[in-house]
């Protein structure tokens, strides 16, 4: 049952062994997908093993079910936090802290996300070292405010604890295939999901975070959720769930050409794109490339076409065409001349014997030549 699950799941996280946690949450949610606080307690498992996105996702659904879980918006906070989403952070922990006003730790939170949204927008050097999210590493799980009493008429064992951890977060093996296109304002995703009925898809836009569950009855949950290459603007941001795939456009916070779809540190400085307001730019896909020998590329086909093999009547046309075409003047008028005389029967390539009389139609052998009048 999905009550034993959990609580093995809630032993597990008190061990310490935050990966059998997560395993025994999602086992429990297999059999109570709407259970708001199982979402809400994997996603602070998923905070403990650095899995930040994840842990957006889980707590971002944990409060679509229960509006009024103010840990909910606690733990989306502090995930968001761990990714420098300080404006989306802010807004949850306002939203958790409007629940419970008299809470210190969220204000707390809220104070240092102004501090932090200050620092970015006057551009100040940051002094203290931050994580960085990763697949695989060793992490040490810094303190982080408890959060057990934040519904006082529940239990939550999961008291936060100073402990070194080594984990590996696996991603999960992608359903869907996915493909994107910049322009010069957004950024269009596409995943290539199949009859996915809408209420079933759900899309969550942070600053630098995006995160798409797709979870169909019955089947395992599809979660799509990587950090951008830059910022969007989430307000302006949509999706549309179409019959053969989800469409998602990213408006982009910064007019820049994106260089890849997710954020990297290795990835290259982007380009500022300055555009006349009043001509219009194509998409960029990542594979187009930036010049075309179309020279070049006519000679192949007229090389390709050349050398084209056909057979049959086919064969035989572009053999007669390609005799015209390297004809000169006198073959063309005798090849001209004979066709139409003959009715289509004779084709001939010497103007010396053609030219000074009618060319007399020849039918094939057991066909009779008629002339019809109009």
């Amino acid at each position: 049952m999905a009550s034993d699950l959990e609580k093995k799941a809630k032993e597990a996280f008190v061990d310490d062994d935050f990966e059998l946690a997560v395993d025994l949450y999602s086992q429990a949610l297999e059999l109570d997908p709407t259970n708001a606080l199982l979402y809400a307690d994997r996603a602070q498992a998923y905070i403990k093993l650095d899995s930040f996105t994840e842990a957006v996702s889980d707590a971002t659904k944990a409060i679509q079910l229960d509006p009024s879980m103010s840990k909910a918006y606690f733990r989306k906070g502090t995930a968001c936090m761990k990714l420098e989403e300080y404006q989306t952070a802010k807004a949850a922990l306002e939203a958790g802290a409007a629940l419970v006003p008299d809470d210190n730790r969220f204000t707390k939170l809220i104070k240092e996300c102004d501090e932090r949204i200050a620092e970015e927008a006057m551009e100040i050097p940051q002094t203290t070292t931050r994580p960085v999210t990763v697949a695989v590493r060793t992490t040490t799980i810094s303190s982080t405010p408890s959060d057990s009493s934040l519904n006082a008429n529940s239990s939550d064992p999961q008291a936060v604890s100073n402990s070194t951890v080594q984990s590996v977060a696996v991603p999960s093996k992608p359903r869907f295939r996915h493909d994107y296109y910049n322009s010069t304002t957004e950024v269009v995703l596409t995943i290539f999901a199949k009859g996915i009925p809408k209420e079933n898809v759900s899309v969550d836009f942070g600053e630098q975070i995006l995160s798409v569950v797709v979870d169909v009855p019955g089947e395992e949950p599809y979660h799509y959720q990587p950090r951008l290459f830059g910022k969007i603007a989430p307000e302006k941001c949509r999706f549309t769930v179409l019959s053969t795939k989800i469409e998602i456009r990213l408006f982009k916070a910064e007019a820049i050409t994106w260089a890849s779809l997710e954020f990297s540190n290795k990835k290259a400085l982007p380009q500022k794109v300055n555009t006349p307001a009043s001509t219009s730019q194509r998409p960029t896909y990542p594979s187009s490339k930036s010049k075309v020998d179309w020279d070049k590329l006519e000679a192949q086909v007229k090389k390709e076409e050349k050398e084209e093999k056909l057979d049959g009547d086919a064969g035989l046309n572009k053999f007669f065409r390609d005799i015209y075409q390297d004809a000169d003047e006198d073959t063309r008028r005798a090849m001209s001349k004979s066709f139409v005389e003959s009715n289509g029967t004779v084709l001939s390539t010497n103007w010396k014997d053609v030219g000074a009389k009618t060319v007399e139609g020849t039918p094939p052998d057991g066909m009779e030549l008629r002339k019809w009048e109009i």
